[in-house]
C-alpha cells in the first residue's frame, strides 16, 4: 500500500497546532497589496490588509497557485513515493483547483478534490481525509469519500461591515451604506453544491445581539449534526465574541471537540474584520 500525504490549499485556516497533528501540507495563495506579491500567512497577516485599507485606502487582489507552481510542489512527494490527496478551495470561487486537475494530469498518484467551500468548511474535509489515512484508507478511495462528504459540510458567517466587499467589487456602495446606517449583519452561506455563495438571512443589531441568533438558528436548521467536531472561525475579532458564540453553540448541541481558528488572509480580505461563521458537519 503507497503512503498517503494530506495536502491542502492555505485556504483551509486549520491553524498552526491542527495542521501539525493531522501532518498537513499546504501551498499559500498570493496575496497582491501595494505592487508587492506575498504569501498569504507566510509574510503577510490579516491585521496588515485591515491596516492597509484603513490607512492607505489599499485593498489586495487575491490570486491562486497556478499549474507551474502545483507541479513544483507536488513533484518532490511523488518522487518520493508518496500518493497526494489535495484539498482545494471551492472551484466556483478560484481558479486553483482547474489548475490543480492540469498539474495532477502530469504526475501519478496526485488526487485533487475541489472542497466546494471556503476556510473550515475545507479543513472538515482534510480533517477527515486525516481520518481516513491513519486507518490506512488508499489514496484513491479517499478522494472518493470526500467527493460525498463535501456536500454534508455547512459553512457561513456573519460580516459585520460591508466595507470590503464593496470595496472588493463584491456589493455596491450603496448596498454597503444601507447595511451600515440600518446595522445590519449579513449571514453569508457557502453553497456545498457548487461552492458558491449567498446571502441567507439578514440579522439587525450589534454583534452581541446577533451571533447568538445566527448560532441558533443555524444549527436548528439542520435535524442530523454530525457532533464529532465543529469550528469557529474568524478574521480577527475580540475574545468576547468568541466565548459568546461558544456558549451558545454548547446551549445547542454537544460537540465532542469545537476548534477556534482564524480565517487567512484570502479569506480575511474579502471579508473584512470581525466576521465570524460556525462550520460544521451533517450526517447522511
Amino acid at each position: 500500500m503507497g503512503k498517503v500525504l494530506l495536502s491542502a490549499d492555505s485556504t483551509c485556516d486549520l491553524g498552526a497546532k491542527l495542521k501539525e497533528e493531522y501532518q498537513v501540507h499546504y501551498y499559500p495563495f498570493h496575496i497582491i497589496l501595494d505592487g508587492r506579491d506575498y504569501q498569504d500567512n507566510v509574510d503577510i497577516t490579516p491585521q496588515d490588509i485591515f491596516n492597509a485599507y484603513y490607512d492607505k485606502k489599499l485593498l489586495p487582489r487575491t490570486a491562486a497557485v497556478n499549474v507551474q507552481e502545483y507541479l513544483d510542489y507536488f513533484r518532490p512527494f511523488v518522487e518520493q513515493g508518496y500518493e497526494v490527496v489535495h484539498l482545494n478551495l471551492g472551484g466556483a470561487l478560484s481558479s486553483a483547483h482547474q489548475n490543480c486537475v492540469l498539474a495532477a494530469q502530469e504526475l501519478p498518484g496526485v488526487y485533487p478534490v475541489d472542497s466546494c467551500n471556503l476556510s473550515t468548511g475545507i479543513g472538515h474535509l482534510v480533517l477527515d481525509a486525516g481520518d481516513w489515512i491513519r486507518e490506512g484508507v488508499p489514496a484513491a478511495e479517499i478522494a472518493e469519500r470526500l467527493e460525498t462528504r463535501k456536500h454534508l459540510v455547512h459553512s457561513s458567517f456573519i460580516l459585520d461591515t460591508l466595507k470590503f466587499m464593496s470595496a472588493g467589487g463584491r456589493c455596491s456602495s450603496i448596498t454597503a451604506l444601507g447595511a451600515n446606517l440600518l446595522n445590519i449583519k449579513p449571514c453569508i452561506e457557502v453553497d456545498n453544491t457548487t461552492g458558491g455563495m449567498h446571502v441567507g438571512k439578514k440579522y439587525r443589531g450589534a454583534l452581541d445581539k446577533v451571533l447568538p441568533h445566527y448560532v441558533r438558528d443555524t444549527l436548528r436548521a439542520y435535524e442530523k449534526l454530525n457532533t464529532s467536531r465543529m469550528f469557529i472561525t474568524h478574521s480577527g475579532i475580540d475574545e468576547s465574541y468568541i466565548r459568546l458564540v461558544k456558549e451558545a453553540v454548547e446551549q445547542e448541541a454537544s460537540f465532542e471537540k469545537i476548534y477556534i481558528t482564524q480565517a487567512s488572509c484570502t479569506i480575511s480580505c474579502h471579508c473584512g474584520p470581525n466576521t465570524l461563521g460556525i462550520l460544521f458537519e451533517t450526517e447522511e
